[in-house]
């Protein structure tokens, strides 16, 4: 054996036949380890192609974008536009003066006409109008051009009829077809098309949409062409930007000019990542690394204890230290080679059932099937990269083992080193001292980079210093029940098994928490900035037509709505030809009023009492307001506290050129609000307002509500028919946004997968690996529920020690992010306000991950574990 030991070679070729055999003997660990690997690889593998194939851009689906045409041109901006673009013009786009273009669309096709020659072309215009319902109206976005015609072939696709043949035609997409059926499509303005035909966008599968000749809808001037004829070079693109117009051209998508050649006001859109973004990037694959090879760690541990006499045996036979690590670590690269092509194979798979559910969250339709090699590549030496990884630490530990222990039948584990937990208290305290620097930065800039490395560098002293937790809680546990005590002890004992599986559940906890107490801060600050302008579950509907008919509007709320109470608010006219403003001037003479703005109609309401609508008053200051009002005053919003009784009112009227004013002298209440936005500025009394000679008005409706989703939507079509003009808004409050609840819930279900398969899979490892002892426990009288309950504690104590480490650890980049995250900033000075931030912690979220889990996984365990095992020797 010494001779076929000898050589890099030799050694390598028969590591490598030692490992496949180890893992054709072993099925069941290299099953779990392959998963462990595999499932990673393959999710990036999906997510990779999923992206590849909804990236519709580039040449691969260009008749969606240009038809038949070999460059679509679109007229951007006025007369004196420059534009500047990529290749693509949807990769990146700016715009500048000093153009040649002209203001109209004449001088426009002649400028086109100069660039590119006499060519075929047809003109083609986008834009949205209004259409009847059978409540109201509804918005539809229209596409007009020689629909027919070859050079528009690909942008539309019919899939029922026939095309229009004049401008009293449409052909109308599934969506419109379900809102407003029927054979005739009414334009708002009365008109009505004919419908002939169903028709599907190429590119997009959101929105009703209608598509037509030339000016079936009256658009306007022509915005773009699709132009035939020769290929549009990229001198030409460059040409025709100079005259105000962005190009998608066949011939440069195919083959792109050189970043050299592209204008520097958008070179910037070659750089897909900037250098911040690049390091965060980087420390995020790193963070995945770390965590896969902790994950997989335990199955090569067992893999290499299973191996010991194997390697004990080598060593006697004159093998050295290096050769006993090359044929653990082949065992990482077996599997690893195997658990990439497996992963990038299932990946691929998947990727097919995963894209009808990712297209139906995009409002793009997706490109053919599209696989990325290089992409794929990289990801399959990612999971070769862990897999070794993985095996790196457990074929050191094998180096090192007792070479007469373990052939005398006992096990060779050499100590724990105890310069490691001194390493990793250094590297925890260099960890929180990062974060704490990023978090001091603020918003000024700069101090998320620290703090994303300070997380990588807190994760890796966690991992230094799981062995001496694990010990501590083995210490802990005399005082436990028999199956705890056990488990705690036995992880303890076998740390090069225990130490992966509780730093793989303690990183993903580590970046559950980071993350969730970053996303739901954000979210605080987001939920508290936010001012409702009404009671919750009511609306407001303002008419801002010269002479409103508010009592028709009310009328037809009433019959699509009829439960639903609707009130008349009045106010001062601040709008139209002929406008008022209303001025409050407060005991130092100076203005109170912040503005113009009131989501009920008028910025000065009208009034005995404060409307219900008026938001921001507690029941003191409302029924304070009231008696004011009572007295012929006013109450009026102030951005600063005023205790004066009495305040000086102000008409001014605004007529054309004639500029009226009149004053008066009232009792006055100032509220300051809450935000630079309330319902209204004010509320005058009806006396006040006859003393100024003000024309009151019916400003709006207020609807108290509550107003449920389907009311609200019948009466906003309702309203929308009826008057053009009128708005209608619903106040419910603060609504989270779906990519906030999509964070949450994927951070949750991640953390949850993550946890569960890394604690199932180290607590069958170690149910693997302790079965001589458990036979023991059989032997002297352990019932067989005994097993089942020590199965339970092994999850346990990994899943419960893990996650609290990973919540403790999770909680430095945690909470120093929310400094830069939600730090005051002022936008216009680029400089922080002040060191107040916001910090939520999810406790929900961490009391889940925390002991929700690990009770869970030990339940599923103590479920599934078998309850009888044969009798085995056991030695040590």
């Amino acid at each position: 054996m010494s001779g076929r030991l000898s050589g890099r070679r030799g050694g390598w070729s028969l590591a490598l036949r030692l490992a496949r055999r180890d893992a054709m003997r072993s099925k069941g660990r290299s099953l779990l380890t392959l998963v462990m690997i595999a499932l990673p690889v393959a999710a990036v593998s999906i997510a990779d192609t999923v992206y590849a194939t909804s990236d519709i851009s580039g040449v691969e689906v260009v008749e969606r974008r240009i038809g038949g045409a070999e460059a679509r041109v679109s007229i951007q901006g006025g007369g004196g536009t420059v534009v500047y673009q990529l290749p693509d013009p949807d990769d990146g786009i700016a715009w500048g003066g000093e153009g040649r273009q002209g203001d109209d669309d004449t001088v426009a096709r002649d400028a086109l006409d100069a660039v590119l020659g006499p060519r075929p072309s047809i003109t083609l215009v986008e834009g949205s109008v209004g259409y009847d319902t059978e409540l109201g109206v509804g918005r539809v976005e229209v596409l007009e051009t020689e629909l027919a015609d070859p050079l528009a072939a690909g942008l539309v696709e019919l899939t029922s009829g026939r095309w229009p043949t004049s401008t009293q035609e449409v052909v109308v997409n599934a969506d419109l077809l379900e809102r407003a059926p029927g054979d005739v499509l009414t334009l708002r303005d009365g008109t009505g098309l004919q419908v002939v035909g169903t028709a599907e966008s190429g590119t997009y599968t959101d929105y009703p949409r209608a598509f037509a000749l030339p000016g079936t809808f009256e658009l306007g001037e022509t915005t773009g062409w699709l132009v035939g004829g020769d290929p549009v070079t990229w001198e030409q693109v460059l040409e025709l930007n100079r005259i105000g117009a962005s190009v998608v051209s066949r011939a440069v998508l195919a083959d792109p000019p050189p970043d050299s050649e592209l204008p520097l006001e958008v070179q910037w859109g070659q750089s897909l990542l900037s250098g911040p973004a690049l390091t965060i990037l980087v420390l995020i694959v790193v963070m995945v690394l770390i965590e896969v090879v902790l994950l997989a760690g335990p199955a090569f541990a067992v893999g290499a204890r299973r191996q010991a006499r194997t390697l004990a045996l080598v060593a006697a036979a004159g093998g050295t230290p290096a050769q006993a690590r090359r044929v653990v670590l082949a065992s990482g690269l077996v599997l690893g080679v195997v658990a990439a092509v497996l992963g990038v194979l299932l990946g691929l798979a998947l990727a097919v059932a995963v894209m009808p559910a990712a297209q139906h969250f995009s409002g793009q339709r997706f490109g053919p099937y599209d696989v990325v090699p290089t992409h794929l590549l990289a990801v399959a030496a990612f999971g070769l990269v862990s897999a070794v990884l993985a095996a790196a630490v457990p074929a050191w530990l094998a180096s090192r083992q007792d070479v007469v222990a373990v052939l005398g039948g006992r096990r060779g584990d050499p100590r724990p080193s105890r310069r490691s937990p001194l390493l990793g208290l250094a590297l925890m305290a260099a960890g929180i001292a990062g974060a704490s620097y990023g978090g001091a930065q603020g918003t000024s800039g700069g101090g998320e980079i620290p703090i994303a490395v300070s997380a990588v560098v807190c994760v890796l002293a966690m991992i230094l210093l799981v062995p001496v937790v694990v010990g501590v809680v083995a210490r802990l546990a005399r005082r436990l029940p028999l199956p705890l005590r056990f488990a705690a002890r036995d992880a303890a004992r076998h740390r090069t098994r225990t130490v992966p599986a509780v730093a793989a559940v303690a990183a993903t906890v580590a970046g559950v928490v980071a993350l969730g107490i970053a996303v739901t801060s954000d979210e605080a600050q987001n939920r508290e900035g936010y001012t409702a302008t009404l009671p919750d579950d009511a609306a407001a509907i303002v008419d801002y037509r010269r002479r409103p008919d508010l009592d028709a509007v009310a009328r037809r709320v009433a019959e699509v709505a009829p439960d639903v109470t609707v009130e008349r608010v009045l106010g001062i006219r601040d709008s139209g030809r002929r406008w008022n403003e209303v001025r409050v001037t407060g005991p130092d003479g100076g203005r109170i009023l912040m503005g113009w703005s009131s989501t009920l109609g008028s910025s000065m309401l009208v009034g005995d009492a404060v409307p219900a609508a008026m938001t921001g008053l507690d029941d003191e200051q409302r029924a304070a307001a009231d008696a004011v009002l009572a007295r012929g005053g006013v109450v009026a919003f102030s951005d600063r506290a005023l205790e004066a009784e009495e305040a000086r009112v102000r008409l001014i009227r605004h007529d054309g050129r004639e500029r009226r004013s009149t004053r008066v002298e009232v009792p006055a209440y100032f509220v300051t609000p809450e935000s630079d936005f309330p319902p209204a500025q004010g509320v005058l009394s009806p006396a006040a307002a006859e003393g100024l000679g003000a024309e009151v008005v019916g400003a709006g409706l207020y609807l108290p509500g509550p107003l449920s989703t389907a009311e609200a939507t019948d009466i906003d079509e309702a309203v929308s028919g009826i008057a053009r003009s009128a708005s209608f808004y619903v106040e419910r409050g603060y609504q989270t946004d779906d990519e906030t609840m999509i964070a949450q819930l994927v951070l949750g279900g991640l953390g949850a997968v993550l946890m569960l398969g890394g604690t199932l899979t180290a607590t069958f490892l170690a149910l693997s690996d302790a079965r001589p002892d458990l036979a023991t426990l059989s032997a002297v009288g352990a019932t067989p529920r005994t097993r089942r309950s020590v199965a339970a504690a092994y999850a346990l104590v990994v899943g419960f020690v893990g996650a609290v480490l990973g919540a403790l650890v999770g909680a430095v980049p945690g909470i120093a992010i929310t400094y830069p995250l939600t730090g005051p900033y002022d936008y216009g000075a680029g400089r922080a306000l002040g060191p107040s931030h916001y910090l939520d912690i999810p406790w929900l979220l961490v009391l889940g991950v925390v002991v929700g889990l690990p009770l869970l996984t030990a339940a599923l365990v103590g479920a599934t574990a078998r309850s009888r095992l044969p009798l085995t020797a056991r030695l040590d």
